[in-house]
């Protein structure tokens, strides 16, 4: 298994070792994927923009109710002045209010379709990408860039733009206030704010790693997880419960590392941030104070410059939190970029030659063949062979022979590296993917059912079937006694708690090619979990099957594959024989060498 694929190199007690990243980078990309939704985003800021802008009238409002106060200490009290300052300071917060309601009601539909937009292309990707892909990198890592890191990136990123934007509004209209109201007391703030800004872009410029660290650790962790829940049979019967802990404390100390790092220094921010704020308010009561003996200030304006100052240090405490938010959504967006990134299959939108009438005609002719990621490794040689419509063809050889790329390269999920294969004269390159699919049902090795009923299941993407022609697929695999035995028939829900052996599962997929009745087959390994006596059962329907369609076979078992048209026999990605069973027997070559093998290791 390539479990360490796609994680990158592994450092001391098995932590990713990341490359250098760019915040800026990963925001500016963000930013420039959110341009569909602009209008909404720059609405919703101007409303967090005016909700701030209100809630800094307040304290102007306040001072004057205090010297109307203060005034009326020596005389009488105007409480209708007091009254109409009131109501005016009523409506601006709850304007205010209004303003903040209608940002994060924006925000939160932008957060939804940022979301379900990233997901829709990944799901997208994740069929435009080259099968090569999925050899190499894990499902649960994968998984983990669609769920946690797309979750990341739409909450962090809806929060943290209104913040940022209606903090800088608070923090640049405070500032205005305050010099406006006395510049000294409004020096006294600048300077401990900076102090606080300073102490902010230190921390950011130290924990970003971290955040990054988090969300590729927390993948890996999710793959390891993915993995081992699928082979949980192979662990424990393997005794290898202890070795699995052993890996799974590495990765989950990975990720402990990585959030306690990235948490702490994000939540460093915030108790300093209180500090300093609390060290500015202390110095602007000192300051005030003293004008205020001085009669240089009066009562009110100490009043009204002691909310500013609150005002004045919460858009900075703020920031910092959207700061630290920021910084989240910028490494979960690097991993869900870099995943749209990956090299796709070519568009193919332009190729419209489709086969109206197949007749079942196969040649591959000198096909070469090597992974795109190590094109020095040939997989295939020069494999040449001409198969005529009707045959039914085995491709057998020991493991590693290259008998299943045979088949991917057909399907076309590999190019060829050199050479062509043609299918009733056309070459495949010159037909799209999805018309070369339509020519071909596939039974693979790997049993794969959804968790649906078991008639959809077998009818999976199969339009116009009929109960009959359904129920006479699987009579002929063997299955309909025991669906019909099924509580519910075959509408029975499949789940991983519903009782079928990996044989019935494996018969299931055969009745699934037969309903499809498409005009060629490919069968890898289909009767290789089914017992002997289903064997012989699933052999004649498999006969049935193929009956005047092409069909391409690799088994194993080679008792199963004696009537063949032909049989192809592989050896390190070239054909060393090939004829009819009791050709090659008599010729007592690699194929009669490894049929007789089975009955010796059988008996």
């Amino acid at each position: 298994m390539q479990r360490n694929s796609g994680r990158g190199p592994r450092g001391p007690r098995g932590r990713v070792i990341e490359k250098p990243h760019n915040l800026k980078k990963a925001l500016s990309d963000l930013l420039n994927y959110c341009k569909k939704d602009l209008p909404i985003v720059v609405i919703s800021l101007i409303f967090a923009v005016l909700g701030a802008t209100l809630t800094i009238a307040g304290p102007s409002q306040i001072s004057r109710i205090t010297n109307l106060i203060t005034e009326g200490l020596m005389t009488t009290i105007d409480m209708e002045a007091i009254g109409r300052v009131g109501l005016f300071l009523l409506l601006l917060f709850a304007c205010s209010v209004l303003c903040t309601f209608l940002q994060h009601y924006l925000m939160a539909g932008f957060n939804q379709r940022l979301s379900k937009r990233m997901r829709k292309e990944i799901v997208e990707k994740i069929n435009r990408l080259h099968l090569s892909y999925f050899n190499f990198h894990e499902t649960g890592d994968v998984l983990s860039r669609v769920t946690n890191d797309v979750d990341t990136i739409g909450f962090s990123l809806s929060n943290s733009l209104a913040t940022i934007v209606s903090s800088a509004a608070q923090f640049i209209g405070c500032l205005i206030m305050m010099i406006a109201t006395n510049i000294i007391m409004a020096g006294t703030s600048v300077l401990s704010t900076m102090i606080a800004m300073s102490v902010m872009i230190l921390i950011i410029g130290r924990s970003q790693k971290y955040f990054v660290a988090r969300q590729k650790n927390l993948g890996a962790l999710n793959g390891y997880i993915e993995e081992m829940y699928t082979g949980h049979d192979i662990i424990r019967t393997s005794n290898a419960d202890q070795q699995v802990k052993d890996e799974f404390g590495t990765l989950n100390a990975a990720v402990r590392e990585a959030n306690f790092k990235s948490q702490f220094l994000g939540g460093l921010m915030q108790p300093l941030m209180n500090f300093i704020g609390n060290f500015g308010y202390v110095a602007v009561c000192v300051v005030g104070a003293l004008l205020a003996m001085n009669g240089q200030i009066s009562f009110g304006v100490i009043t009204a410059f002691m909310i500013y100052v609150r005002q004045f240090q919460s858009p900075v405490q703020q920031i910092a939190q959207a700061m630290t938010n920021l910084q989240s959504a910028a490494a979960a967006a690097e991993r869900v970029f870099e995943f749209l990134g990956e090299s796709e299959m070519e568009d193919e939108s332009e190729k419209t030659r489709a086969l109206s009438h197949v007749r079942g005609e196969v040649e591959f002719r000198h096909v070469k063949f090597a992974y795109p990621d190590k094109p020095e490794e040939t997989i295939i040689r020069d494999f040449s062979v001409h198969v005529q419509p009707g045959q039914k063809v085995a491709i057998v050889g020991p493991t590693g022979a290259g008998k299943t790329t045979l088949v991917n390269l057909l399907m076309r999920f590999y190019e060829v590296s050199g050479g062509e294969i043609r299918i009733d004269g056309i070459r495949t390159t010159d037909m799209s993917r999805k018309a070369v699919h339509d020519l071909f049902g596939m039974v693979l090795q790997d049993t794969w059912l959804f968790e649906g009923t078991v008639r959809e299941n077998l009818i999976y993407n199969t339009q116009g079937v009929t109960d009959e022609q359904m129920k006479a697929a699987c009579k002929a695999c063997g299955i309909h006694s025991f669906i019909k035995a099924l509580p519910q028939g075959y509408d029975t829900p499949l789940s991983d708690n519903t009782a079928i052996s990996a044989g019935q599962k494996q018969l299931m997929t055969i009745a699934r090619a037969m309903i499809q009745n498409s005009p060629m087959l490919i069968l890898d390994e289909a009767t290789s979990s089914v017992d002997t006596r289903t064997e012989a059962l699933t052999q004649r329907a498999m006969d049935q099957l193929t009956e005047e369609r092409t069909s391409f076979v690799i088994a194993h078992r080679l008792s199963t594959i004696r009537n063949a048209d032909i049989i192809l026999v592989l050896r390190d990605g070239d054909i060393v024989e090939q004829g009819s069973h009791e050709a090659l027997m008599q010729k007592a070559g690699f194929y009669a060498e490894l049929y007789n093998s089975q009955f010796d290791q059988a008996s």
